[in-house]
This record gives structure tokens, sequence and C-alpha cells, in this order.
């Protein structure tokens, strides 16, 4: 791999300015003899980016104007972009998973036990295994039940959540800790799974997962700050300069308490913009009221509702049963109407709405709530449905009318892919993951991750989006193919229409004079290689206010 060079000057650059009586420009740092896509619509790739104070200060061709710089970088020629921003991110639960035991890929109920179980054996007696991130798909959809890990983790509670964050197994001895027997009701908006005899098999779905969580000690500061460590380095190195920071949790009241300790002891480096569960309205409302809605590198002002589950949980809400379980159509976990009150409560405190709506039917509650809170204006407000998975056609040409915002995560297509028409059948999934319909049809798109459910990679995402190629190799001309995107296309729903669903239009997503100087250098340009080979770039350097957060080792 190629290095940036490096050169330091304090004169004009000859191989980047014109000659003569050009006006001169003076900048901190020029990066010259790069492909630089600003993200601007319309815009021609330019080869010169002057930096100056953390803020782009020239963007062009260099041939016009006659630059000094304090320091030239040469780019030799790698493609440099505005830097990603993920729309939909739990940042502490992945980076809890990154030091936890790692399920995402055990393929059998043996590997699953028994990662479980030698994981378990590392930890002091009445440590917690959490995290996790398995699937039961992979080994052919049985769900998991305590007694695979009971005999051996005795004395180590156990609560690992399946990767969607909506079911998770617990062993006997959380159950225990839990208060959790035969006799337990499960919540609303929640399953406790049980045997033939009523006895909970381990599985807890949705609402009844918080019977567990409200008992699983909290972590101390320094516990925290090394989660945030391990989660901001790894986003850092994927090229991502701010998350938008959601909970899976609608109980959680501290994930905001731990990004300000963060920033508090110096520690932050990447920018986040966090939203609360919409339960905590109230308080978040006094809190902008007090110190308004943060700034610099932390934000917050934004609530996170749900109104179902996910389709890997068969919790998700449709209109007509699952396919594969026809006993159910899935549910709300919260009642529509309680919903749509905290909704409008948080709207008129001046909140951010970010709603989790997966099934047709959980959608067009949504949409039609939406509608009834802000009438002509919802557009004005930016609402956003998080995940927006399978909408009807209708949907689609709803938000478009409303302007409604996508917020979409496009891994998910190419891993709920191997198994989304069993749950569904073959109609429902022709709108599932709609990227192209949703374009076409004048809506906003915007991408993420929903790490630790998928890959916090951006490049993997767009990936995803283009190809549309499922994880088990079956479907190398994509699933459903018709929903296909381009690349610019991709890209722009990392960068561009992030930062115009997070009102900040015009601070970032494009590279252009007077914005922030966040942006990233790849080794390839994303649009001139095959697109299968997409998740291969190597991201060479990330910068945040024209500062160097991460360089490729080598």
């Amino acid at each position: 791999m190629k290095k940036m060079i490096v050169l330091v000057a304090t004169c004009a650059i000859s191989a980047c300015t014109s000659g003569g009586g050009a006006p001169e420009k003076v900048v901190d740092t020029l990066y010259v003899n790069g492909v630089i896509w600003t993200g601007k619509k319309g815009a021609p790739d330019a080869e010169v980016l002057g930096i100056t104070d953390g803020i782009v200060s020239y963007v062009g061709d260099g041939k016009a104007v006659h630059i000094v710089a304090e320091e030239t970088v040469d780019l030799d020629g790698r493609f440099v972009m505005p830097g990603f921003i993920d729309n939909h991110v739990h940042f502490f639960e992945g980076g809890a998973g990154l030091a936890s035991v790692d399920l995402r890929d055990a393929a059998t109920p043996e590997i699953f036990s028994k990662r479980i179980v030698e994981y378990a054996t590392t930890l002091p007696v009445g440590r917690w295994v959490l995290n996790g991130n398995w699937d039961h798909e992979l080994w052919g959809g049985e769900l998991p039940r305590k007694e695979w890990i009971d005999a051996e983790t005795r004395e180590t509670p156990v609560f690992i959540v399946r990767l969607d964050g909506h079911m998770a197994l617990a062993n006997s001895a959380a159950l225990k800790l839990a208060g959790i027997t035969a006799a337990t009701p499960a919540p609303e908006g929640g399953a406790i799974v049980r045997d033939q005899a009523g006895e909970p098999t381990g599985i807890l779905k949705d609402n009844a997962m918080s019977l567990v969580l409200t008992v699983i000690p909290k972590l101390s500061d320094d516990e925290i700050l090394d989660t945030f460590e391990l989660a901001q380095s790894h986003a850092l190195s994927l090229g991502l300069t701010q998350v938008n920071a959601v909970t899976a949790n609608p109980t959680e009241t501290t994930m905001l308490d731990a990004f300000r300790l963060a920033e508090e002891r110096g520690a932050m480096k990447i920018r986040a913009n966090v939203f609360m569960p919409i339960e905590y309205w109230n308080e978040l409302g006094d809190l902008v009221a007090m110190e308004g809605k943060g700034g610099g590198r932390l934000r917050w002002g934004g609530v996170k509702g749900f109104v179902d589950g996910s389709l890997g949980s068969t919790t998700a809400w449709f209109y007509e049963p699952y396919a594969d379980t026809p006993g159910t159509s899935g549910f709300p976990l919260t009642d529509i109407s309680e919903l749509k009150g905290m909704a409008s409560s948080a709207d008129a405190a001046g909140l951010r709405l970010a709603i989790h709506a997966i099934g047709d039917r959980a959608i067009d509650e949504l949409i039609e709530g939406m509608r009834s809170i802000a009438g002509d204006a919802v557009g004005d407000r930016r609402y956003r449905i998080e995940h927006f998975q399978h909408p009807s056609r209708a949907a689609i040409e709803a938000a478009a009318e409303n302007g409604i915002i996508a917020s979409m995560q496009p891994y998910h297509a190419i891993d709920d892919g191997r198994w989304a028409e069993k749950r569904i059948g073959s109609e429902r999934v022709r709108t599932t993951y709609a990227f192209r319909s949703i374009l076409d049809a004048g809506a906003i798109l915007t991408f993420g991750s929903d790490w630790p459910v998928a890959p916090l990679s951006p490049l993997e995402g767009v990936y995803a989006a283009v190809t549309r190629r499922t994880t088990d190799g079956a479907n190398p001309d994509g699933w459903q193919p018709q929903e296909k995107i381009t690349v610019e296309e991709a890209l722009t729903a990392y960068t561009v229409t992030n930062a115009y669903a997070g009102f900040e239009e015009d601070i970032a997503g494009t590279l252009e004079t007077g914005k922030r100087a966040d942006f990233v250098v790849l080794s390839d340009d994303p649009r001139s290689i095959d697109p299968v080979t997409i998740r291969d770039i190597k991201v060479l350097a990330t910068m945040i206010d024209g500062d160097r957060v991460f360089q490729a080792p080598d």
C-alpha cells in the first residue's frame, strides 16, 4: 500500500497553482494529486483540498488560484470523500460486544454453546456473559434453550442477545436473578417462550427482555470509558466521522450520561448525535431547555421510539400473518395511542423524532401518526422512520409526499435476504429494503449500520446496497435486484442526506468551502471498481476538523 507523502512548505506549490497575477489563497494544509468526490450534486471531482482552522477553505483544481500552504499532503491518486455518517448505531452495545463473546458466525448449536461456556470460564464468578449477537437462522431456525448451556454456567449469569436486539437467551442463573418462573406473565409488547410444561426456555422477546436487563449490574465509569474507546477506535478505523447513537433498551436512561462522561474526560474524537428513549422525552426536554442541544463533538435533542419488533424474531407488525409462523402477525411493542401521545409531546418540546417501524402495518401506523402530529409541516420536522424495512408501495409514496426520512441500514438486506421470503412470502419481499423504489419516488434515504446488529463498516453497507448479494452466496446477481442503487447514490445516503437528516446540511455532508473538514481517504475510488470488490477498499485516514484521528498502520 502506498503512503501519502507529506511535504512541508511555506511557499506556493507549483503543481497545483497558477502563476502570474492569480489571486493568492493561504491554507494550513493542502491535499493535492487526489480524486476528491465533494458530494455536491452535479459538481465535478476536485484535485486539491485546502483546510484552514478545521474548515474547508478551498476545493477545486487549483488552476485559478495561487495557493500557499504550511503543509502539503500528496494523495498519490487516492480517493477522498466527505466523512461517513452512520444514521443508527448502538454505540456502547457495540463497544461492549467487541470485548465479549462473539456468536455472530456460530453456525451450529454446538459451536454456539461451546463459545459461551469457554468465555464464561474466563470471567470471575458472578460476572455476566452479555451481548453475543447470535443468529439461529445459521443452523436452520431452531431457537436456543437454556439447557444448552446451563450445566456449565451454573455460577455465571448469561444473557446473550440475538443480532437484531429483539430477542435474547437467558440461562437459569439469569432467570433466577430476574425472578422469572413459570408463573411470570409476559409484559405487554413482549413474549416469554415456554416449553410444553409451561417452563421458560430462556428465550425472551422484546419487552420481556427488560425483566432481565433491569437486574444486570451497571458499569463503572472506567468500564464505560473502556467500552467507549473500543467503539470509537473501531468506528474511526472504518472512516466514520459521526454516528447517530440510539439505545435498543427503552428503559436505558444512562447512554447520554456515558457520552457526556467521555466528553468530560477528553476522550471524544468522533462526533455523536444522541437519541434518547422516547419514554424520557420530558427529562430530555428539560435538559434542552436548560443546556441547549449540545455542540462540538456531542449533540442531543432527539428521541427514539418503537412501534414493533423485528422480522427475525417474528415480532415485526404486519397486516397478514407470517408465512412460517401463521399463528402471529407480530405486535406493537408500545400501545399506539400512548406512543402517539409521547411523540406529540416530544415534538411540542422541540425534540426530533426517530421511530422504529419494520412491518407494513407498523410503518402505516407510524406515517399516519406523524401526519396527525405535524400536518403539512411533517417535512419541516425531518421525522425519521428507523429501518423502514417492509413498506407497501403506498407507504413509500406517502413517505415521499410528506418528506419523511427513510433511515435504513443496507447490510440487513443481504443478511435477511437469506431467509426473509420464508417469513413473509414472495409478494411482501418485493418491497423489502426498497432502496431504488424509495429514491425513484423522490423520498429521502439515509444509510447506517445498526451496529452491532450488522457490521459497522460503511463500505460494507455501500457494497450491500449496490450488489444486494446475500451473505450465503446464493444470489450473485442480487436479491430483489430491482432495488439496487448506484455507488454514488449509496455514498450520498451515507454523507449528504445524513447531514440533512441532522439539520447540518449547511456545515457538513459535503466538501465545500466553509464546511467542516471531516473527510476520509480511501485506497480506491468505489465508483470506478467492480462493485463486488467495494468491501475490500481500505480506509487510509480519517479526518475530523482537519485533524487526523485515524491512519492505517502501514
